[in-house]
């Protein structure tokens, strides 16, 4: 396992390349922004949003994909307040959405937008989620599939000529194994998680293609030939993780209360908290590849200068992987499992290359040290 030299992603996750002087490809994404021509991105913008009125012809002029949280809020107030648009979100509805997630999506609509929410059926998520627990390690992968194509599928239904998306992975996380650095959200389909957003991905026994609407994504020439989707974090020059969450909290987004990094491996109380079972797939991703949500929290703020390297370290080396048991309780109860199956699970996902148990806790820990290539042989 190699790490950045710059910020501290592993050579772990999946589509991040590094160049000759080990600077992995979201620090370089980072860096050529210092280059961009803001003015002429605005300009560009702005001339999307005009075409897109004028197609519109009197309806709603762009889609905004929501679920309230920080990105989402600064996506729908920027598309409203400064381009003028006359936006409908599009809602995905979670299974098992908290409270305050339910909160700061409402706080969202209140602002003054109309909103079409989607909500799969949750016997179908649920099952899928099981399954993708013991097939993948990962949990969260199918509700993917309806969370991103709920946007494209509205923009045709109503006839609608744009859909805002707010990053585009390939800049903000590096995985340009799987996208282009650019503006064009229609290629979000073909990211690692999603896989082509084909929903026949899930048929197996006792579920059919028709259980599965919302998982599919349109057909691509279709799509192509009605709809353009653009990421606003190309455009907009504000895009990043920390202005997205002071603006979002100015316009009245709320914090999962009582936060506590030991419990969440989160350090931003603002960062996915629409549903807690998330913390539970984070600490998955951690024993898989070596990093977590800590790690990527860390990235965007040493890339935009709010912490050091150093800092940076210290923060992944305390919080990353964490996980409480009340998340875990919540999780196999929503599954059907126990807590003992669970953990055999999770032991079969680890890592070995990366992880060792310890047998007086019984408890894995890392082989490597947070910032320093490792040899994984």
């Amino acid at each position: 396992m190699k790490y950045c030299k710059k910020c501290v992603q592993p050579d772990t996750r999946p589509g991040l390349q590094f160049d000759e002087e080990r600077v992995c490809s979201a620090c370089s994404a980072k860096e050529e922004l210092s280059r961009v021509d803001w003015n002429q991105r605005e300009k560009e913008l702005r001339e999307i949003a005009e075409w897109a009125k004028r197609k519109a012809n009197g309806g709603f002029d762009c889609v905004v994909g929501v679920s309230g949280g920080k990105d989402s809020t600064f996506q729908a107030l920027y598309a409203k307040e400064r381009l003028g648009l006359n936006a409908l979100l599009a809602n995905c509805a979670p299974n098992g959405i908290s409270d305050v997630g339910r909160d700061n999506l409402e706080n969202l609509v209140q602002h003054g937008f109309d909103m079409v929410s989607i909500r799969p059926n949750p016997k179908i998520d649920r099952e899928l989620c099981r399954r993708s627990f013991f097939k993948y390690g990962n949990f969260v992968k199918p509700s993917e599939y309806p969370l991103w194509a709920s946007a494209y599928v509205v923009a045709l239904k109503f006839g609608i000529p744009l859909v805002i998306q707010g990053e585009n992975p390939a800049l903000t996380l590096g995985v340009v194994g799987f996208l282009e650095p650019d503006d064009n959200a229609l290629n979000i389909r073909n990211c690692m998680t999603l896989g082509g957003g084909n929903a026949s991905d899930w048929v197996e026994e006792g579920m059919e293609l028709k259980d599965l609407i919302f998982y599919q994504f349109p057909d691509k020439k279709e799509l192509s030939k009605n709809v353009r989707a653009i990421y606003l974090g190309y455009y907009a020059k504000e895009w990043s993780n920390s202005n997205n969450t002071e603006f979002s909290v100015s316009r009245g987004l709320k914090g999962r209360p009582g936060h506590d990094p030991n419990l969440t491996g989160k350090t931003n109380p603002y960062f996915s908290i629409d549903v807690d079972m998330k913390v539970v797939n984070q600490m998955l991703k951690y024993y898989k590849f070596g990093f977590g949500a800590t790690t990527d929290e860390v990235c965007f703020d040493i890339r935009d200068g709010r912490i050091s390297r150093d800092e940076g370290i210290k923060l992944i080396e305390q919080y990353d992987g964490k996980c409480g048991v009340r998340y875990i309780q919540q999780f196999c109860e929503y599954i059907g499992i126990s807590k003992e199956e669970f953990w055999r699970e999770t032991d079969r996902w680890v890592n070995k290359k990366l992880f060792e148990k310890d047998s007086s806790t019984g408890k894995w820990r890392p082989k490597f040290k947070v910032g320093e290539d490792f040899d994984e042989e």
